[in-house]
């Protein structure tokens, strides 16, 4: 067997060109040790293009100091680069999730060079560990394809990789990037026990992260053989795996497992994918299809808005002209929900912001995004009840969702009501 080899960060990027367009893994997972040494050559390259799914840490990518070689274009905004899109020193790609490998494959985007950290290999094979999103993708297309074997990443069954494909190998030894676990609102958890009512038994179930899916999955504490079929997830829904509450026993595909694209947690989290069959990371274009998605009877998709309009327009990417985060998979599983026998799709918001804002409003803000259109919308939910669109004229549809608005601002959107429909 042929010794692998290993050279330095500074020696793999020596191959990337100017004009080259470079994937990066993402979330906890971004290749950090190979970013610094692309910093180091700044001054020697140019019109370098980065793709991506929201990264966590340092992103001198999308930063005004590289902006003379760098330019970011991820298909989703974190918050380490927030106020560089603001500012337009780094910039957005509008793209469902599940279409983000097809972009890759199908040539619509160009692919270079592909640079992702991996597991210690096994038997030839490496893992993504967690952010396989549409890393599979950019490692067929790739011209250089650099993995960064870092034993800090889990060995995740799913889409493996094996090691032969990757043009150059370096080590790396940092951990991931971690997110605690956040306790929710009083709000939250009245908004969880909603949601919650809306889940059968044996429903299969996606969620995102954050203080919302936690209160969820603390209000699914008394359900029985949920399954999981998500993009991500993290350690509320860990905790109902490891009570039992999840077993995907119910499902009609990948029975028994639960399968995801991406994470982002604690360390428990990622220790519990290492090395576990029960656990199935795969590439966003089977994660986030939707005709996947609904060969699992009972699917119930959960996400999440920063504002809908009395019509049932989900804005979730933007404030405004601002964009915030990005479209995500939303869709993705909505349609994926829908399409599933018994299927659920909900849109779960506060009724306001931290600011007192209301987030159910008579039109969106101007240059809002529409992540998910009025005519894929069921059911929504805040802490003040639960409606369903479903089948209700725009007339009918403002009354819903006046009801669940919060009461100080009912009066202000029934009076919108009736401008816009004269009744």
């Amino acid at each position: 067997m042929t010794k692998t080899t290993y050279i330095s960060a500074q020696e793999a990027v020596q191959a990337v060109r100017s004009g080259d367009h470079i994937h990066l893994s993402s979330i906890a997972s971004v290749p950090h040790i190979l970013i610094e040494a692309l910093c180091e050559r700044a001054d020697e390259l140019s019109d370098l293009h980065f793709h991506h799914f929201h990264t966590e840490g340092p992103a001198p990518y999308g930063s005004a100091e590289y902006r003379h070689a760098f330019w970011d274009q991820g298909f989703f905004v974190g918050p380490n680069l927030r106020p560089s899109v603001d500012a337009g020193v780094a910039d957005y790609i509008p793209v469902h999730l599940y279409e983000s490998q097809e972009m890759y494959r199908r040539g619509a985007l160009r692919c270079d060079v592909a640079m992702v950290q991996v597991s210690e290999p096994v038997g030839g094979m490496v893992s993504l560990g967690t952010s396989v999103d549409c890393s599979v993708a950019a490692l067929e297309v790739a011209r250089e394809r650099i993995g960064v074997v870092n034993p800090a990443v889990p060995f995740a069954y799913g889409d493996l990789i094996p090691l032969e494909r990757f043009t150059a190998l370096v080590r790396d030894h940092r951990p991931l990037f971690t997110k605690p676990y956040v306790e929710p609102s009083e709000t939250e958890r009245q908004i969880g026990r909603y949601c919650a009512a809306l889940v059968s038994d044996g429903a299969c179930l996606q969620m995102g992260i954050g203080s919302l899916p936690n209160a969820v999955c603390t209000a699914l504490s008394g359900h029985k053989h949920l399954g999981l079929h998500t993009e991500m997830f993290a350690d509320g829904a860990l905790e109902l795996i490891r009570r039992g509450i999840i077993d995907g026993s119910c499902k009609k595909i990948d029975t028994g497992k639960v399968v995801a694209s991406f994470l982002l947690g604690s360390q428990a989290v990622y220790n519990f994918i290492d090395r576990n069959p029960a656990v199935l990371m795969r590439d966003i274009a089977y994660t986030n299809n939707p005709w996947i998605i609904a060969q699992n009877p009972q699917v119930v998709s959960i996400n999440s808005a920063t504002e809908i309009d009395l019509t049932g327009q989900v804005c979730a990417d933007s404030i405004g002209t601002r964009i915030y985060s990005g479209t995500g998979g939303q869709l993705d599983f909505v349609r994926g929900a829908k399409l599933s026998q018994g299927g659920r799709a909900v849109i779960a918001l506060s009724s306001r912001t931290s600011h007192g804002a209301p987030k159910i409003v008579p039109v969106l803000k101007p240059g809002a995004g529409v992540v998910t259109p009025r005519a894929d919308v069921h059911w929504v939910v805040t802490e003040y009840g639960s409606v369903n669109l479903y089948g209700k004229s725009l007339q009918e549809r403002a009354q819903l969702l006046i009801s669940i608005a919060h009461p100080d601002d009912r009066e202000a959107l029934e009076r919108a009501a009736f401008e816009r429909f004269h009744r």
